[in-house]
């Protein structure tokens, strides 16, 4: 199979910058190419018949897949027909041994001209254990190779944006001169984390190339319902980035898309900037298997969607120019039928995934985590504030792993971060691996994902729990799942720090809690520390192990005296799922964490007083949750009260108050009780904010109500 790069052989262009590629008039983004008769003549037969039987195997997929869905075969199918001449286009110019993926589920043309093969989308339609995007996990068309650098693709549209720009600035980083190539259609232009991966891409000039492939539908949606550009150009709407080359084109051309393609990739690889092409395409097909665009498009215009082929363009241009005869053509297209119709059979053979494996790798399975050696040592050091040791843990990790990269809003000195946490980092390794992103979660997340799917180990920074929910998208459908949609092939390990809670006056929007909500996420770990010695040593864990975390840090403990500790050493590491019982008792388990757990400590130690004992548990961990230390002790105490700051209706309390029910029912000599925050937002008062959160002298109530019951 040919591969041709513009970097290699007879593809090589004339070197232009980004004006010789927009011309100044009313469609100042139509590609300035040369004359096809041109681009034609760097093509030999061979050359042009490969590219035929791409199209033809693409196209021929499609309607296999339709035939299998109208026999109850399958279920889903999503088509490309009508966008293969842009596809394969890129398909012979990237590299698939050098260039990053992220391809829609549109890209038949552009996946099997780069090696996948028609087996491998077929195994994945009948969902079987041998496909190798997934092993039968994700539907159709999405496509995903740790051969070809394809990251396991996900359904929502637009994700991959930001992800390819995460690919783009690690190879930039590492000095790798290759592609990161994404696309989408046109519909998922007005997503905004499409403009954030523009806006990113263009202002550090990183070798993303942006393919757009206009059918004109967004479902049943239209262009100009979409669009904001001139005449509803998604081109034209991206006029005003600096370094980004724009083009426009007649995706359904052959020779025009593969010109463009050429010009893109080596304005690129100049080191210009990233680059754009709208390619227009046609919709020959309804959006899915569960669409029928009949209701909602005039005849008239599917019908010159046919005539705009570009099967049938690129075909009468083979026969008008004597590179085949009809009989050849008829041929090549029986063969490929033939091809098909083998591959489909073949998988449809392929064992069906076992039951018993559903369930695996959430996380990761390979028994990395459990070789570390947990808290060999005890905290001996000077006493240090929790921010400090949060701090001291990153400078000790980054300084024996160089492929730390540290980002997010103001985290650079002088600044170091809003709460000093990062204060220093800059200074000492460099504004290459800690730097400031835009002010933008989404793309703090995204950017972060596509890091992580190179090797690289972000950890990010989002200033406020409050304000993490644009990245809310990137967190749940694509960091928890990249590993268990890829069925272990791929795992995007980003350690996400964030600081949480209230009682700081900070008002609705700086004192939320989180973490009940992204608890009920498979996939991503939650840490939730009390004190610095926990804060370093689970910070350090959550940086080595392979996957997600969510790092909550209290900042109303972040200088509490209460809360410091004496400094552990560089080799500290506390495990996730171990908790940790701060005091020992035998009337009461209290079971807590965050703030929450030093007022239940400084309860206990006035209940001890009135000759009570109370068994104080901080869990350290949301997810995984130490159920075994929990369960003992309620065993132990025959009561219990589970104590957090969020809020009372689904907090994370309540899973645990639930698991204590179910497993101790037996042993418990009363209600299994919880104590949390009103379910209410948080005001600014202090003293309206004390009438919502859980206070020392409810606290303190609440167990001693539980103690005489």
């Amino acid at each position: 199979m040919a591969k041709k790069n513009s970097s290699k052989g007879e593809f090589v262009v004339e070197k232009k910058n980004k004006k010789d590629f927009e011309q100044k008039s009313d469609r100042s983004i139509e590609s300035n190419s040369l004359q096809s008769i041109e681009i034609e003549k760097t093509f030999s037969k061979d050359e042009l018949l490969k590219a035929l039987r791409f199209m033809l195997l693409a196209r021929q997929i499609d309607q296999k897949a339709m035939n299998l869905l109208r026999q109850g075969k399958t279920f889903f199918h999503i088509a490309g027909a009508g966008h293969e001449a842009i596809q394969v286009a890129l398909g012979l110019t990237l590299n698939p041994k050098e260039d990053w993926y992220y391809p829609y589920y549109r890209d038949f043309a552009l996946v099997i001209t780069s090696g996948i093969e028609p087996k491998d989308f077929f195994s994945q339609c009948f969902a079987k254990e041998a496909d190798p995007s997934s092993g039968g996990r994700q539907l159709p068309t999405h496509w995903g190779s740790n051969e070809i650098n394809i990251p396991a693709q996900s359904s929502p549209t637009g994700t991959q944006f930001l992800q390819a720009v995460g690919t783009a600035l690690s190879m930039k980083k590492q000095g790798i001169k290759n592609v990161t190539y994404v696309s989408s259609g046109e519909g998922t232009t007005s997503q905004g984390e499409f403009h954030e991966a523009i806006n990113w891409a263009s202002r550090e000039k990183l070798p993303v190339l942006f393919v757009i492939e206009n059918n004109k539908y967004a479902i049943s949606v239209p262009i100009e319902n979409q669009t904001g550009g001139k005449d509803a150009s998604v081109a034209e709407m991206m006029s005003g980035y600096r370094n980004l080359l724009r083009q426009k084109i007649d995706g359904t051309d052959f020779f025009e898309s593969m010109n463009a393609v050429r010009h893109a990739v080596d304005y690129i690889k100049n080191g210009d900037g990233p680059a754009l092409i709208e390619a227009e395409v046609v919709r020959l097909l309804s959006h899915s298997s569960s669409d029928d665009q009949k209701k909602y498009r005039d005849p008239r215009e599917l019908e010159e969607d046919l005539r705009r082929c570009p099967i049938e363009k690129f075909s009468k241009y083979l026969l008008k120019n004597e590179f085949l005869d009809k009989e050849e053509l008829e041929r090549i297209k029986n063969e490929v039928k033939e091809e098909i119709d083998r591959a489909a059979d073949e998988a449809f053979n392929f064992e069906d995934p076992k039951p018993e494996t559903a369930h695996r790798f959430v996380f990761d399975e390979s028994g990395y985590k459990e070789k570390f050696e947990y808290e060999k040592s005890k905290p001996a050091g000077s006493k240090v504030v929790m921010v400090d040791a949060i701090n001291h843990a990153l400078h000790e990790e980054m300084k024996i792993n160089e492929k730390i990269y540290v980002f997010g809003q103001d985290i650079a000195d002088p600044k170091g971060g809003v709460f000093t946490s990062t204060k220093g980092l800059s200074t000492k390794f460099g504004s290459d691996r800690v730097f400031n992103s835009p002010l933008a979660e989404a793309s703090i997340l995204g950017v972060a994902i596509g890091m992580a799917l190179t090797g690289l180990k972000p950890v990010v920074e989002i200033q406020f729990g409050d304000y993490i929910w644009p990245a809310f998208m990137q967190i749940k459908d694509e960091l928890a799942t990249i590993r268990y949609r890829s069925n272990n092939n791929w795992a995007a390990p980003v350690v996400t720090r964030v600081a949480v809670g209230g009682y700081i006056h900070g008002g609705l929007y700086h004192s939320q809690n989180i973490e009940s909500i992204f608890a009920h996420i498979p996939g991503i770990f939650i840490a939730y520390p009390s004190n610095a010695a926990d804060a370093k040593g689970l910070l350090k864990t959550a940086i080595r192990i392979n996957d997600p975390v969510i790092f909550c840090e209290h900042k109303g403990l972040y200088r509490q005296s209460f809360a410091m500790t004496p400094e552990p050493d560089e080799n500290y590491l506390v495990p996730f799922g171990k908790a940790k019982i701060v005091r020992e008792g035998t009337d009461v388990t209290v079971v807590s964490y965050g703030v929450s757990l030093w007022d239940s400590v400084f309860a206990a130690k006035k209940l001890e007083e009135e000759n009570f004992s109370v068994e104080v548990i901080d869990i350290r961990t949301i997810i995984p949750l130490d159920e075994e230390t929990i369960l003992n002790s309620v065993k132990k105490t025959n009561k219990v009260i589970v104590i957090h700051e969020d809020t009372i209706t689904a907090g994370f309390g309540a899973e645990i108050a639930a698991r204590i029910a179910d497993k101790c029912f037996e042993y418990l000599d009363g209600p299994v009780k919880r104590i949390a925050a009103k379910d209410s937002h948080i005001p600014y008062s202090p003293i309206l904010e004390n009438a919502i959160l859980p206070t020392r002298e409810q606290i303190y109530k609440g167990i001693k109500e539980l103690l005489i019951y």
